[in-house]
């Protein structure tokens, strides 16, 4: 019959105020550890050992009893015996100890009979009592919302997922490296601002209480403020931070993470082309150890290639029949009807073109960049010089997806203004994402802004390469809040 949680809770309390009685602190300050795991199953057998972590098994065996202890760095097997700590100590342990309490364990190395590394306990101290059991080991944190709401649960019982976020770190380390030894310098700009720019995106709004107005959460990775920074004499930087955008929740998409963006004068879209490409291969390398990946139906994906590159315009049309700058929107609209593509009917044209698009990248293996993207749907880039109604942007497309964003920034402040304008009509007409009007980002480009490209990339490349949702590879991303009294049962 299964125990609840609160009599489990209870029984731990208890032995909580045993401890307490006898003078034992159960939680210690001081925790006399010399040794992580990893180090102590390197020593040789009669080593001294002093080790501290999570107590993750308990088997008792008459006289001894057998367990596990775990810290940051793994796993070793720990033996109790009544003989060596004593009738009354290790009753004790028998007693107030159970798994799931951090202990603090001096002991000698040995091997057992079938060969598995062990400390054979001589002292011990408990260091913090877990008045609460950890989950069931073949039943807890099975659903996926509860793992990510208890995800301190999630860390202790599957180590694995740990070792996501120390390639996560070394992702992001060794992109600031690359771009700190490149000559860029990182910069912080603003989180909150009284106009949301840089992307197509819902913006979060909040108010400002000593101002007394409301301000969005940033959308982009500072790129209208970044580009000031081109007006201002800055010539190469970057920011790594937390941006927000209002929208749906998908394997590939959350409402905060983490961005990269940078900016580089006097280069082109055709100059970040080539950086990026050296980037995402050091990158990678550095962070999996390899450039070759399995990422959901695309099996063999060589990073290590030369990138191809492919134009936006022809590879629709090849895709789909369609000539998306010559093309009427009932034409569009009826392709799309075709393809079983959901759309609002009200749709401009813009997002239309970029509804046909996503259904075409789908089938992309990668990597190759898309260059060449309609004015329509690009309205920060730059004109084509051959072709005004394209301009100079380009995508990373692996696996089917968007992963990372450039492009020869627009630095003509008319041509700025005329196509703010055209995104304001958007607005109007209910296009929620569509770009706000940044009177004083035009105002810095008046003054000149040299001849600029930018790029972006998020932290779903990092999940893609893992395999895995972006929302596994965010320590704790946002969940709907659970009831505070826990029906389960251990």
């Amino acid at each position: 019959m299964s125990t609840s949680i609160n009599d489990e809770r209870s029984v731990r309390i208890k032995k909580m105020s045993e401890l307490r009685s006898l003078g034992i602190d159960p939680y210690s300050s001081v925790a006399p550890r010399e040794d992580s795991v990893t180090i102590a199953l390197k020593k040789s057998e009669g080593a001294i050992v002093s080790l501290a972590g999570r107590l993750m098994s308990k088997r008792d065996i008459g006289k001894i009893t057998f367990s596990h202890l775990q810290d940051e760095s793994g796993r070793i097997q720990i033996a109790w015996k009544e003989d060596v700590l004593g009738k009354d100590n290790y009753a004790l342990f028998l007693h107030a100890i159970d798994t799931g309490d951090i202990l603090w364990i001096r002991g000698e190395r040995f091997v057992t009979k079938a060969g598995e590394e062990s400390v054979l306990v001589c002292e011990w101290r408990i260091l913090t009592k877990a008045i609460l059991p950890l989950p069931d080991k073949y039943h807890g944190l099975q659903e996926e919302e509860l793992r990510l709401r208890k995800r301190y649960l999630d860390f202790i019982m599957d180590t694995d997922k740990r070792k996501i976020f120390y390639r996560k770190a070394m992702f992001w380390n060794s992109m600031r490296q690359f771009l700190l030894e490149e000559g860029f310098l990182e910069v912080e700009t603003p989180v909150l601002e009284t106009t949301a720019g840089g992307a197509d995106a819902t913006p979060f709004t909040t108010h400002h209480h000593a101002l007394d107005i409301d301000v969005y959460l940033r959308i982009s990775m500072g790129e209208l403020w970044q580009k000031r920074l081109m007006v201002g004499g800055f010539e190469k930087t970057f920011e790594i931070g937390r941006q927000f955008r209002n929208e749906g929740m998908s394997r590939e998409h959350l409402q905060d993470y983490t961005q990269m963006e940078f900016y580089w004068a006097y280069a082109d879209y055709t100059s970040g082309m080539g950086m990026v490409e050296r980037m995402y291969k050091e990158v990678i390398q550095k962070t999996f150890h390899t450039l070759v990946f399995d990422i959901g139906d695309f099996k063999g994906i060589d990073l290590a290639k030369s990138w191809d590159r492919i134009d936006y315009v022809e590879t629709i049309k090849k895709k789909t029949g369609i000539d998306v700058l010559t093309a009427e929107n009932d034409a569009m609209k009826q392709t799309l009807k075709k393809l079983k593509i959901a759309f609002d009917e009200t749709l401009e044209k813009g997002r239309l073109i970029d509804l046909l698009w996503k259904y075409c990248r789908k089938s992309i293996a990668g990597p190759v960049f898309l260059i060449h993207h309609p004015v329509l749907v690009s309205p920060l880039a730059k004109r084509c010089l051959h072709n005004p109604a394209l301009t100079e942007r380009y995508q990373i497309i692996i696996a089917g997806s968007e992963l990372g964003n450039g492009y020869s920034e627009l630095n003509d402040p008319l041509d700025q203004t005329e196509r703010f304008e055209e995104q304001g009509k958007m607005r109007e007409k209910g296009d929620i994402e569509a770009q706000m009007h940044d009177h004083d980002f035009v105002e810095a480009l008046e003054h000149g802004m040299p001849p600029t490209t930018g790029f972006g990339v998020s932290e779903r490349l990092f999940a893609f390469l893992e395999n895995a949702s972006v929302r596994e590879c965010v320590l704790f991303p946002l969940v709907r809040p659970g009831e505070h009294e826990n029906k389960s049962s251990v």
